[in-house]
């Protein structure tokens, strides 16, 4: 229930935000074909208006986009003049593609630096990794991009942007297309989970020393259990909880902060979409993605949730009391 009354705040607050500039996309249109040479009298501006209901209060167009949504219409992409769940398309699902891979990438990598990190605090390797931890929250994720790129070229001259091969990037759908993406992903999940990487290996890393210290590791030592099942069982699990409360914001995250990378290394994804649509003030475009973002959101809150239910014993009890 607080995931549907979310959402549709959610709707609103979008869709109140993305007006709130000046004009409308009937303004950017004028002004887009007056740099072009070519002139919108006030008629034709107001007939377009009248098409696309602009000329009415805001909260109508409101309501009237809720409708649509509710019956899987998303309204239509005044830019593109196509239904905007067409202009979304294969968008979207190379989106959750790529974002998907970079969490699975930022969690491979973060959770067994992170656990090293602690357990041999202050050798070369901890060193190592706090090291490449700093670089990766303090490099933007676009200009690792900029620096892979710059090299392919360079050193290999291989053009590494895109998640398609030139002879399958219109192609339909088949099992050689889904091989080609699978071999162009592994570079752009590296590149948009490596700063998430670098700070959940922080965050692990200090989360396990904390928990490393208390009386139930020393005590679980003297009984006389491994090394590594006195790590594993327990303080592993109970450092895992803010690691595992970070997916709400991370699914929207790489989505969102991949805006500048996809513009980069040339990715079909929906952030450069969302951008385009931003300028342009196509509301129903720019609302639907930042409406699916805060969706995203929502199912990543509630699957963090259920994680920390199960790596964690006493948030079952708690619940129980």
């Amino acid at each position: 229930m607080l995931a549907i009354l979310t959402t549709i705040a959610i709707s609103i607050l979008a869709f109140v935000i993305i007006q709130l500039p000046p004009g409308d996309y009937i303004t950017a249109y004028i002004a887009q074909m007056s740099g072009s040479g070519s002139y919108v009298s006030e008629q034709e501006a107001q007939a377009l208006r009248e098409q696309y209901g602009l000329n009415r209060p805001m909260y109508v167009q409101y309501v009237r986009w809720m409708g649509l949504v509710a019956r899987g219409n998303f309204g239509m992409a005044l830019e593109w003049g196509r239904p905007v769940a067409d202009v979304i398309g294969d968008r979207l699902w190379l989106t959750m593609i790529v974002s998907l891979s970079a969490i699975v990438v930022t969690w491979v990598l973060a959770l067994p630096i992170g656990i090293y990190s602690a357990v041999r605090q202050y050798s070369a390797g901890d060193y190592v990794a706090t090291l490449l931890g700093f670089i990766g929250l303090a490099v933007p994720s676009f200009m690792l991009a900029l620096v892979i790129m710059y090299f392919g070229f360079t050193l290999f001259n291989v053009n590494v942007g895109g998640l398609f091969s030139p002879g399958f990037a219109e192609a339909p759908w088949s099992l050689a297309k889904a091989w080609d993406l699978t071999l162009h992903l592994p570079l752009p999940a590296l590149i948009l989970g490596f700063a998430g990487t670098a700070q959940l290996i922080r965050i692990l890393r200090a989360n396990l020393l904390d928990e490393l210290r208390k009386p139930y590791v020393v005590t679980a030592r003297a009984r006389g259990l491994s090394e590594r099942r006195v790590i594993l069982k327990y303080p592993v699990r109970v450092a895992l909880n803010p690691f595992v409360s970070t997916i709400g914001y991370l699914l929207p995250y790489v989505v969102s902060g991949s805006i500048i990378v996809s513009l980069v290394l040339g990715l079909p994804t929906v952030g450069p979409l969302l951008l385009r649509a931003l300028v342009a003030q196509d509301m129903f475009l720019a609302g639907t993605i930042v409406l699916l973002l805060g969706v995203m959101t929502v199912v990543g809150t509630f699957l963090s949730d259920l994680l920390l239910l199960w790596i964690d014993p006493r948030i079952r009890v708690e619940g129980r009391r």
